[in-house]
């Protein structure tokens, strides 16, 4: 004969109804601080995106400045800035497709080309880039600048220097450029100045001071070259 199932007590539906009250309320709770956790985290990221990135106003090729790395006359009527940074591997694959080479070969002249430091990839950045502004100092930037690039990720205090003696630098001028921070204000010139240019990322580009959003192949840097010639002559 089977047994007949006890009904709950008063006291035991009212436990439980409890119960399921403090755990509905409990979620409810949590749910409503993962919103606000949520909203938080927009709003903040929100901010970051939208706040200026520097009050440093940016410079243009048309009026180089004077500690500018280039490659052509200042009166060429196009001028390409690159930001780039010794540390990003796209940069040196831009770099490495000869791309520029090819720019030199075809307009010569009529192109002037111009690096400024953009050092936001690897914590080395920031120093590499200053190790290239020792290097400019005895005239060895474009030379130093490719070593950096063929040597990179290793870019060390002490392969910086290594790289400074390889190409028969004076190891004492640029050992003590690079310990002082004698041209940190510059590269953090140049960084401010992409900032203030809403770059994002490495290498960016600017043609007669218009932005160019990621590297360039030669076909479009040519596609850009051409009518600003052709308006010229």
């Amino acid at each position: 004969m089977s047994k007949s199932k006890s009904k709950p007590s008063e006291n035991t539906r009212q436990r439980q109804r409890r119960e399921r009250e403090q755990r509905a309320t409990a979620l409810r709770r949590r749910r409503w601080l993962l919103i606000g956790g949520g909203l938080i985290a927009a709003i903040a990221i929100g901010a970051l995106l939208l706040a200026p990135q520097s009050d440093v106003p940016a410079t243009t090729p048309a009026n180089p400045s004077v500690d500018d790395r280039a490659i052509g006359p200042a009166t060429a009527p196009v001028t390409i800035v690159e930001y780039g940074d010794f540390g990003c591997t796209t940069c040196r694959a831009w770099h490495n497709a000869g791309i520029l080479q090819q720019v030199i070969n075809q307009y010569g002249d009529k192109v002037r080309f111009v690096w400024r430091d953009f050092p936001v990839i690897t914590p080395q950045s920031p120093k590499a880039a200053e190790a290239g502004r020792c290097a400019q100092d005895q005239g060895k930037f474009w030379e130093y600048h490719d070593v950096l690039y063929a040597r990179q990720p290793i870019l060390d205090v002490g392969s910086l220097k290594s790289y400074a003696a390889q190409l028969g630098l004076n190891t004492a001028q640029f050992d003590q450029c690079l310990d002082s921070g004698q041209h940190q204000a510059e590269v953090n010139q140049d960084l401010q100045d992409a900032f203030a240019r809403r770059f994002t990322g490495t290498p960016s580009f600017l043609i007669n001071d218009k932005p160019l959003a990621g590297p360039p192949s030669f076909q479009m840097l040519q596609s850009l070259i051409d009518p600003i010639l052709a308006r010229g002559s």
